[in-house]
């Protein structure tokens, strides 16, 4: 079982920066792969970035360059700094742990986090 918590959102101009966190609960976390997915108003819940157990990571093309995923799993923790913010990356940001291959889709996922709320303003 894996507990996840968000933090870091808020209310930041285009061109900002803004890092949110994943807090997660449980022994086995480091053997996830944890996800970062986005949901604006009237949209489907997309895929931004994940994090692999081993390390590796992977971005949508929408934030490729401007988001960097991280993770200490010494502190049980996955971090998403995102930088040059635009008003098409408001939206809830959600966290997820996986041991799924399908990690584009949120079906792929079995634990999720609260959200956290990310508005950027022009």
């Amino acid at each position: 079982q894996v507990q996840l918590v968000e933090s870091g959102g808020g209310l930041v101009q285009a061109g900002g920066s803004l890092r949110l966190s994943c807090a997660a609960s449980g022994r086995t976390f480091s053997s996830f792969a944890v996800g970062w997915f986005r949901q604006a108003p009237g949209k489907e819940r997309e895929f931004a970035a994940i994090s692999w157990s081993g390390g590796n990571t992977y971005y949508a093309d929408s934030v490729k360059g401007r988001f960097t995923i991280s993770r200490d799993n010494v502190k049980n923790t996955v971090y998403l700094q995102m930088n040059s913010l635009k008003p098409e990356d408001t939206a809830v940001y959600y966290c997820a742990a996986t041991r799924s291959p399908y990690y584009y889709t949120p079906n792929g996922y079995n634990y999720w986090g609260q959200g956290t709320q990310v508005t950027v303003s022009s």
